[in-house]
């Protein structure tokens, strides 16, 4: 079915009982997240909350956190999108699937959006404090549109082709905003506002901006999808969709003069201005890496407009440490643009985002190792340049940790086998060789593990050839921990967590404790260079109980909580010619710092009372 907008979708899932509506009172502060989290990690259904304290307007949750629900929303196109993909990333699928690429004409037709006169959207005129000002976790600065759809254009070249349509959270009210006159807007780096914002900087002229809430689902979803620059967001909504968006602009009426195309099947728009050098304290907000992202200076949108249809609903999502219902967006855009991979990345076969580590802390990549094949000494040549492709462009290249393998090395290897594929590279790198760093550079806005808002370093970790170590399956006889390291057992093949001193360092700071350590595992190994034989990666952390507890927890502990440029250490470690390397095993250190931001905890009087809303009897049971 092809949705024209958010309450046909709604209706749709209703019958289909993929649907639950909650018509208890409920607060957006705080108490609806908890409900929709919930129900997101029980695989539950879409949510709709009919009466939100403080709001006439219902909250629709939990729409994109199944699989199954997202391939239901888009059933009707979503055959005819994947066919188009793979024909654009190879033309000869034309000949092998040629009943799929029929309807081409009519599929692309979708994707040109059209301009009308009468907008749902510009019914009802409405203020940002009449909105649910949705709070995830106790410490958020204050209400989220979290479901954003924020349209932009280059001021060098308005109009669609000049267009970006991007999720960028936007802050609604706080101590740094004038009430239903402004909001914060918080884009990230790489993102496809930022270019239009620049240009307008440089001109001193305001940017304006249309934040969309709601609509066709498909809005959302292209909201999010890495498109190349020069395609529309807009289009892919189309065609995802199965039908062209309706779009049109503000009515006259309203004095506002000549503002942005919007989705003219919106539930809800907000019409504003990025007006030069106007920032303000954005934050803190509960993010996706388990942690909050703490207040920083952000543009500040100068509010215009805030309308709404007559019978809109108000999407939302809520994120925190994964899994999370953004955990299957992520999914899905991956299974999309799979086709595209190797023609973005020569020799790149596949590509793996790590939901558990938080996605940029560490991508997981199969490349191909052709360079100079007549040499008996196979090792990481061509991957080298396919890894610093990766982390170069895209979304890729916000990718905190980088581990390469040529797939020629095992044809059956795939990242998504994350225990199989950790395997395989630690029984293959040469820790002297294997290990290229990229210091002082950008990172991903909402990790805090580097040496400042944006700062930080990456690591890019290739292997080619045959395995070098038999990984231990138990901790070797020979192993011992000096003075204030212990606790230490196996994870998994190779892999060793032990709990470390207390970090009390300023940011940015080696540790001389985790460099001793090195030294003595390397004192050990000089007395009996097979006592450690085997083990690969040790992790240093002060919660090796939880860190130990399955591969979701050592993945968000390890790379989350850890910078390499900063917190790598080695046995035997030494630089040659500004290469840094050492013998195995690789020491992480993974202990919360004290510049980290906190970690995301719950309000527990608001768990306790979801807890007896969703005891036997209650309105809740069984969804939470």
């Amino acid at each position: 079915m092809n949705y024209r907008n958010l309450g046909q979708c709604i209706a749709d899932l209703e019958r289909s009982g993929m649907l639950r509506r909650i018509d208890i009172p409920l607060s957006p502060d705080l108490e609806i997240a908890s409900v929709q989290r919930r129900a997101a990690q029980r695989n539950g259904p879409a949510l709709l909350f009919t009466r939100v304290a403080g709001s006439r307007f219902p909250m629709l949750g939990n729409l994109f956190a199944t699989r199954e629900r997202i391939r239901h929303l888009f059933r009707g196109s979503l055959r005819r999108v994947e066919a188009l993909f793979r024909l654009a990333a190879d033309p000869a699928d034309l000949l092998r699937h040629l009943p799929d690429h029929l309807f081409h004409p009519a599929t692309l037709l979708r994707g040109l959006p059209r301009t009308v006169r009468k907008a749902p959207v510009f019914a009802c005129l409405t203020s940002l404090s009449a909105l649910p000002g949705l709070r995830s976790w106790p410490k958020d600065g204050g209400g989220y549109i979290t479901l954003p759809q924020v349209y932009s254009e280059d001021p060098d070249a308005p109009g669609l082709f000049g267009s970006n349509l991007g999720m960028y959270r936007i802050q609604i009210n706080g101590p740094g905003y004038h009430k239903d006159k402004e909001a914060g807007l918080h884009y990230q780096l790489l993102r496809g506002i930022g270019p239009h914002h620049a240009k307008a900087l440089a001109r001193g002229e305001d940017l304006p901006v249309a934040v969309s809430v709601g609509g066709p689902p498909a809005l959302a979803l292209a909201a999010l999808m890495p498109l190349p620059a020069g395609v529309p967001e807009l289009c892919f909504a189309g065609l995802l969709g199965g039908r062209r968006m309706a779009m049109a602009r503000a009515p006259l009426v309203y004095g506002l003069g000549k503002t942005l195309p919007v989705p003219a099947e919106a539930d809800f728009v907000i019409l504003g201005r990025l007006r030069p050098g106007h920032l303000a304290l954005e934050g803190p907000f509960g993010d996706h890496l388990g942690y909050y992202s703490l207040a920083h200076e952000f543009p500040v949108l100068t509010v215009d407009g805030v309308f709404h249809r007559p019978d809109a609903v108000w999407p939302f999502t809520s994120v925190g440490r994964p899994p999370q219902e953004d955990s299957i967006f992520g999914e899905f855009v991956h299974e999309l643009t799979a086709p595209f991979l190797s023609k973005v990345f020569s020799g790149v076969s596949e590509v793996h985002a790590v939901d558990a580590s938080g996605v940029h802390p560490l991508l997981l990549a199969l490349g191909s190792e052709r360079f100079v094949p007549f040499t008996p000494d196979r090792q990481p040549r061509e991957v080298i340049s396919q890894g610093l492709a990766l982390l170069g462009s895209t979304q890729t290249a916000l990718a905190k940790y980088l581990f390469l393998a040529a797939a020629e090395d095992a044809p059956h290897l795939s990242t998504r086998d994350i225990p199989g594929f950790f395997r395989h590279v630690l029984e293959r790198v040469d820790f002297s060789r294997d290990l290229h760093f990229i210091t002082r550079t950008t990172q991903d806005t909402l990790d805090y593990s580097g040496s400042g808002l944006n700062q930080g370093s990456r690591l890019l970790l290739a292997v080619a050839g045959p395995p070098r170590r038999a990984l231990c399956p138990e901790l070797p006889r020979a192993f011992r921990l000096p003075e204030g390291f212990s606790e230490a057992r196996l994870f998994a093949p190779g892999i060793a967590v032990l709990r470390g001193p207390r970090h009390l360092l300023p940011q940015g700071t080696a540790d001389a404790s985790l460099e001793a350590l090195g030294a003595f595992l390397g004192a050990l190994q000089a007395d009996d260079p097979a006592g450690l034989q085997g083990l690969a990666l040790l992790v240093v952390t002060d919660t090796p109980d939880e860190a130990s507890q399955n591969w979701d927890a050592f993945l968000w502990t390890t790379f989350t909580r850890s910078d390499p440029a900063t917190d790598i250490y080695g046995t035997n470690a030494v630089t040659r010619c500004k290469h840094w390397g050492c013998d195995a095993p690789l020491l992480i250190d993974a202990r919360a710092k004290s510049h980290h931001a906190p970690v995301l905890e719950p309000d527990p009087d608001v768990e306790k009372r979801i807890d007896a809303l969703g005891a036997k009897g209650g309105p809740l049971e069984g969804l939470v």
